[in-house]
């Protein structure tokens, strides 16, 4: 059985969405298409692989504190690939 990570809703008004994501070992969010354009801000060391279309896989690590950026679109699947619990949270631009 796969197992996924818990969102946790803190906003969503007509301008924007964020959503904290909290992962055990091995957990992840399910394969989804982000509709807005959004960006990440790591909690804890975030070592994640990143499953794509076509049956690619990347291994990426974020470092606590930092943040990133993408355009709608995305496609993926986002796993804890750590050995420790990781968190990141996201915010999407309406």
């Amino acid at each position: 059985m796969t197992m996924t990570c818990t969102p946790t809703q803190m906003i969503d008004d007509a301008r924007t969405r964020v959503t904290r994501f909290d992962f055990q070992p091995g957990q992840q969010t399910g394969w989804h298409v982000h509709e807005f354009d959004y960006v990440i801000t790591a909690l804890t060391d975030c070592h994640m692989q990143l499953e794509e279309p076509g049956g690619a896989t990347r291994d990426v690590t974020v470092p606590a504190g930092t943040a990133y950026r993408r355009d709608a679109g995305v496609e993926h699947n986002v796993i804890n690939a750590g050995d420790a619990p990781m968190a990141f949270v996201e915010v999407e631009l309406k």
